[in-house]
Parts: structure tokens; C-alpha cells; sequence
């Protein structure tokens, strides 16, 4: 019984240490990366100063929810171009995982790899249970400066690239 309760306490501990992992505001510099697209070669944040990124953060390659989400940005890529912003997807898996993954969708934005998690738990979205690291449904949109405009916690996966596009078209109003 003691042995339960010791599991339990330390998932508590893990669950709640990652949620006190850094907590990004809007109006901060989003944490810089450089990271392997699907083709294995280095992307890094600064490459896309001057358009807006829309920086998605997903659990698996090829799941229901992330395929679903993938491909609904596939979907509203021509839109997001229209309002100068670029995706990346960021998930934990390899270059590998993530190339099999484009090429069975046609994923037209590129996919980074975070094997290490490194980059998920700068932006807040690492959930690390010890044998098993995968990214949280987090979305962060950084303005053409680098700044983070507006942040994703809870994302319903098939209408998220919608909801995107319509804050996109809010955030880059002239005011």
C-alpha cells in the first residue's frame, strides 16, 4: 500500500513541478531555439523575425488528436500565409517520426523536433513523467518582433487553425 502512495506523491510532485516550470506571458520575448525540422536541418526562432509564428507545441505524430490538429493548419495554410505567418509544430518525437508524419499528410510547415524536451519546457509545455516526455496542446503566436502576442492552453484540436486566423486577423489591425 505504501508503495502506491509513494507513486502517487511523486506524480503529484512531478505534475505540479512542471506546471511551475517557466510560465510565458504575453508581451515577453518568446525563449529563442534552434531545433531539427523533418529534414534534419537547424530552424531556429530569429529565422522567421518579421512574420508571425505560429508555434504549436503537440503530443504525438500521427495520433488522432495531433493529426487532426496538423491537419487543419494543412488545411488554412493558404489563409495563415495571407497574414504573414509561418507554423511550426514541436513535439518530442524524432526527424524521422516527424518526416513519415508530413509525407503521409502533406503537412505543408515544418515540424521541429525537441527530443530532449528542452525547448517545450522553456515555453511551459513539457509534461515529464520520468520514463515518458511529451509536449502539452500549447499554441503560442510571436509577433514579427519576437514577442509573444497570444498564448494556448487548451486547444480544441480540429478547430484551433480557425480560431488562429481569426486572432491573427485581430493582432496585426492597425490600431
Amino acid at each position: 500500500m505504501w508503495k502506491y502512495s509513494l507513486l502517487l506523491l511523486s506524480l503529484i510532485w512531478a505534475l505540479q513541478g512542471e506546471a511551475m516550470a517557466m510560465e510565458i506571458k504575453v508581451g515577453a520575448s518568446a525563449p529563442e531555439f534552434s531545433l531539427p525540422n523533418q529534414q534534419g536541418k537547424q530552424v531556429a526562432l530569429q529565422d522567421f523575425r518579421g512574420q508571425w509564428v505560429v508555434l504549436y507545441f503537440y503530443p504525438k505524430d500521427d495520433t488522432p488528436g495531433c493529426t487532426a490538429e496538423a491537419c487543419s493548419f494543412r488545411d488554412h495554410q493558404l489563409q495563415l500565409g495571407a497574414k504573414n505567418a509561418v507554423v511550426l509544430g514541436v513535439s518530442v518525437d524524432d526527424v524521422s517520426s516527424h518526416q513519415a508524419f508530413e509525407e503521409k499528410y502533406k503537412l505543408p510547415f515544418t515540424l521541429l523536433s525537441d527530443e530532449d524536451g528542452k525547448v517545450a519546457k522553456a515555453y511551459g509545455s513539457l509534461l515529464n513523467l520520468w520514463v515518458v516526455k511529451v509536449a502539452k496542446r500549447h499554441t503560442f503566436i510571436i509577433d514579427p518582433e519576437g514577442k509573444v502576442a497570444k498564448i494556448y492552453r487548451d486547444v480544441d484540436a480540429e478547430q484551433h487553425a480557425q480560431v488562429i486566423l481569426q486572432d491573427l486577423q485581430a493582432l496585426s489591425a492597425p490600431k
